[in-house]
C-alpha cells in the first residue's frame, strides 16, 4: 500500500524587478518554464501559466509562442496545455557529470533509510522553492511516497522547506515568504502559521509534522548546511503516523543529525582548496 499526494500547480517568483527589455523578457521566459516545471506532465493552460506568472494572457502567449517554437514547451494537441519539451533534457545531456551534491548525500540517505524502514528525501533549495532531488523507498509495506524527484514546491509549505528556513537568519525567511505569499495560500497555508513551525524548528533543531500537508505521512526533516553556512538542503524520513511515536522521532532525528554532519563534513573537504603539487609529485627532476 501506498500513501501518496497530487498537490495543485503554483508558479515562481515574478516580482516586478527594473531591468532592461530584453533581459525581463529573458526573466519572464525563466519564470514559465519554472511553472511549467512545477506543473510536470499535467501541463498547464493559458490563462493558468498567465495566473502563476501574474503576466497579461497576450504576453504570456507570445512568451509561449517563442518556447514552443524552439522547442522548449510543447503544447498538447487535445487538451491544448503546456508542458515542457523535449529540448530540456536533452540539452541537460550536455553536462555529463552528475550533482557532487548529489553523490555526497546519496549513501547517507540510504544508510538513514535503511536502518528506519521508511522513505527518505533529499530536498534542495532553488530560489523560492524546494525540489525533490532524491528518493529513497523503505522496507516497510506502507510507504509514503509523498514528493516524486524533480516536483517543485514553494519555499515553505513542505516539511523539508520549513526545515530550510529555519536553518536561515529570521528576516531571511520572512523575505521569502513574502515573496511567496501568493503561492502559499494556494495551498490553504499562511506566512504567520509558517514562521511559527519555522521558529519552532529552529529552537528543537529539525522540523516534524504529526500530519503533513499530505494525508498518512508524519515526515521528520533536518538541515543541511553548505561549506559556507548557508540553508543548502534537507534530509527527511517520511514514516505513515502510527510508526511516529516520540521516542521514535528522537532516534530519527539523532540519526539525521548524524548523517547532516557527515555530508557538511564531505562538502567542506570537497570545497578546500588543494596544496599545490610538489615538483616530485610531478615527476620533475
Amino acid at each position: 500500500m501506498v500513501a501518496r499526494g497530487n498537490d495543485g500547480t503554483t508558479g515562481s517568483d515574478t516580482a516586478s524587478v527594473d531591468l532592461p527589455g530584453g533581459t525581463q523578457s529573458i526573466q519572464r521566459a525563466l519564470a514559465v518554464l519554472r511553472i511549467l516545471a512545477t506543473a510536470r506532465e499535467s501541463g498547464l493552460g493559458l490563462s493558468e501559466v498567465s495566473m502563476h506568472a501574474g503576466l497579461t494572457r497576450p504576453t504570456t502567449h507570445r512568451i509561449l509562442g517563442v518556447l514552443v517554437a524552439e522547442g522548449i514547451v510543447e503544447q498538447r494537441q487535445r487538451s491544448r496545455r503546456y508542458v515542457i519539451g523535449e529540448q530540456i533534457p536533452l540539452l541537460a545531456l550536455s553536462r555529463r557529470t552528475r550533482d557532487p551534491l548529489l553523490d555526497i548525500v546519496s549513501p547517507h540517505l540510504r544508510a538513514a533509510v535503511g536502518e528506519f524502514g521508511d522513505t527518505g528525501f533529499f530536498t534542495r533549495r532553488v530560489g523560492l522553492e524546494t525540489v525533490c532531488v532524491a528518493r529513497e523507498l523503505g522496507t516497510y509495506p506502507i510507504q509514503a511516497l509523498v514528493w516524486d524527484v524533480g516536483e517543485r514546491r514553494p519555499l515553505g509549505v513542505s516539511n523539508a522547506g520549513i526545515a530550510i528556513l529555519s536553518g536561515m537568519q529570521t528576516d531571511a525567511a520572512r523575505d521569502v515568504l513574502a515573496k511567496n505569499r501568493s503561492r502559499l495560500s494556494r495551498y490553504g497555508v499562511s506566512t504567520e502559521a509558517i514562521l511559527r513551525e519555522v521558529a519552532m524548528a529552529r529552537a528543537k533543531g529539525f522540523a516534524a509534522r504529526a500530519s503533513s500537508l499530505i494525508p498518512g505521512a508524519s515526515p521528520v526533516s533536518v538541515t543541511i548546511r553548505s561549506p559556507c553556512g548557508a540553508a543548502q538542503g534537507a534530509l527527511t524520513i517520511t514514516p505513515i503516523p502510527r510508526r511516529l511515536s516520540p521516542k521514535r522521532t528522537d532516534e530519527i532525528v539523532a540519526r539525521l543529525c548524524m548523517q547532516a554532519q557527515a555530508i557538511e563534513y564531505e562538502l567542506r573537504k570537497a570545497a578546500a582548496p588543494r596544496p599545490p603539487r610538489s615538483s616530485l609529485e610531478k615527476g620533475s627532476p
